[in-house]
């Protein structure tokens, strides 16, 4: 196995631990937000709380997945229609965290 191999089978394994984390962190926010309604508790408070759950996981995916967008645009092929198309992926990633992180907490990153 040489290193551009390596490479790339470290950056599937981060794409693939990132689609997890969002698929998983939004289930398990969907299944407590319903425990939550059916308790006929705070029905909003659930929903805002729910909203918050699966905004933290996209976060959280998000940020393996640019890891492996990283990992396999420099190691495996960085030309520089690859970089531009990886710059480009990472200020839209950036630009979707920060607008989720602003959802989540209520109060913009650098405050």
């Amino acid at each position: 196995m040489n290193f551009t191999e390596a490479a790339d089978g470290a950056a599937v394994i981060l794409d693939t631990i990132g689609i997890v984390i969002v698929f998983l962190g939004s289930l398990i926010a969907l299944a407590a937000y319903f425990i939550r309604w059916l308790k006929k508790t705070d029905r909003a408070s659930a929903y805002q709380q729910a909203r918050q759950e699966i905004g933290r996981s996209i976060l959280l995916g998000l940020e393996f997945l640019v890891a492996g967008d990283i990992i396999r645009t420099v190691a495996t092929s960085p030309s520089f229609q690859n970089l531009g198309v990886l710059g480009l992926l990472v200020i839209i990633r950036t630009f979707l965290s920060m607008a989720l992180q602003v959802e989540v907490e209520g109060r913009w990153p650098w405050k």
